[in-house]
């Protein structure tokens, strides 16, 4: 993940105060010229709210008025990148509440320089159906950038971004919007519309499986994309949407390893052997589930997408593959027991216990 520094940089505040100061030559500007030296040490969410403090302190406080500075300022080529992010802060701070529309119009012109996908979340906020319906508008905008603020900005668990109370109630408010764009002619928007369907997903599994049914016929890869938390979970109504039903007749002979201990670090091999005892073809998609010990010595399971197979009746098929114990920041590794699981079509097959050692 880039750092603070790479995203919201001393430079990039610096060129801000520039842009800014050539919109409006004769604003006080001495608030964001100070800036930059404040910010080493501070969080990236630190900075975003120092600078967009400083950029409020120096724009007028009248909406017309800051409004026709930062629309001076989207005529220069040099404002654009990370600086926009604090920028967008304060148009919410400066709209909100009594020029609301003003205040989306003016996000949607700043969305293709960087994104406004954060500061929309407040007018969300403040009122859910007024914003969605603007959202609504964008999604025929001629700019991709704006038809996926449409779907992004929306999303219940937008990442990095805080929470919509509205929105994690009433998942299925969206969806006007969303239905707009799943056929975008945009991979970048209908990619938006994936990762908000998964969003969905959490909240409401059923609400997401009915949408996806909806689109599957024109949006297969979307729909794949977007069911993937409920794949991984097993959800059997996901699943049977995809063409993965329950697996009868499905034999499985193992997981099999040869090691009875790994160390963290190394990797775990292991394989399995699928046989086909029915009389039809088998559609499979085969996960498999690592257990992992916790600080207090319970198991946790997570789950690893390993492959999709057909078998057809009466075949066999012996599947290998290595999973890694190395070290990474997003997980910390307890030695002790732990266990090795497959979820083939959400169902499990031969949970098999190893020691991960230091």
């Amino acid at each position: 993940m880039p750092t603070a520094e790479e995203m919201l940089s001393t430079a990039a505040v610096t060129e801000l105060g520039r842009c800014l100061r050539e919109a409006a030559p004769g604003l006080d500007l001495s608030a964001l010229r100070a800036a930059p030296r404040a910010l080493p040490g501070m969080s990236f969410s630190e900075r975003g709210r120092f600078v967009r403090d400083a950029v409020l302190a120096g724009l007028p406080e009248d909406y017309a008025a800051f409004e026709a500075v930062v629309r001076t300022a989207l005529a220069d080529p040099r404002f654009t990148g990370w600086m926009i992010w604090p920028v967008t802060e304060a148009v919410a701070v400066r709209a909100l509440p009594e020029h609301f529309d003003a205040g989306l119009d003016l996000l949607a012109a700043l969305t293709p320089l960087l994104t406004a996908e954060f500061a929309i979340r407040s007018f969300l906020d403040a009122d859910l159906d007024r914003a969605l319906a603007m959202a609504l508008t964008w999604t025929s905008h001629e700019d991709e950038h704006v038809r996926r603020l449409a779907s992004e900005g929306t999303r219940p668990r937008l990442p990095w971004a805080r929470q919509v109370k509205a929105i994690t109630r009433r998942p299925e408010a969206a969806l006007p919007v969303l239905d707009a764009l799943h056929r975008d002619e945009s991979e970048y928007v209908r990619r938006s519309v994936a990762n908000h369907l998964n969003d969905i997903s959490r909240l409401d599994a059923g609400l997401c499986v009915r949408t996806a049914a909806r689109w599957f016929g024109d949006s297969p890869r979307l729909v794949r994309h977007g069911l993937r938390t409920l794949v991984k979970q097993g959800d059997p109504a996901a699943l049977e949407l995809l063409g993965f039903g329950p697996p009868a007749g499905l034999a499985v002979d193992g997981p099999r390893t040869p090691v009875a201990e790994v160390a963290i670090g190394e990797h775990l091999a292991f394989d399995f052997t699928l046989l086909n005892e029915g009389d039809a073809p088998l559609t499979l998609a085969i996960d498999y589930v690592v257990h992992h010990r916790k600080a207090n010595g319970s198991l946790a399971p997570k789950v690893f997408k390993l492959t999709t197979r057909t078998l057809p009746a009466g075949a066999a098929a012996t599947i290998e593959r290595r999973h890694s114990f190395k070290p990474i920041s997003t997980r910390v590794y307890h030695p002790g027991e732990h266990a090795l699981e497959l979820q083939i079509n959400g169902q499990p097959f031969g949970k098999l216990p190893f020691v991960l050692t230091p």
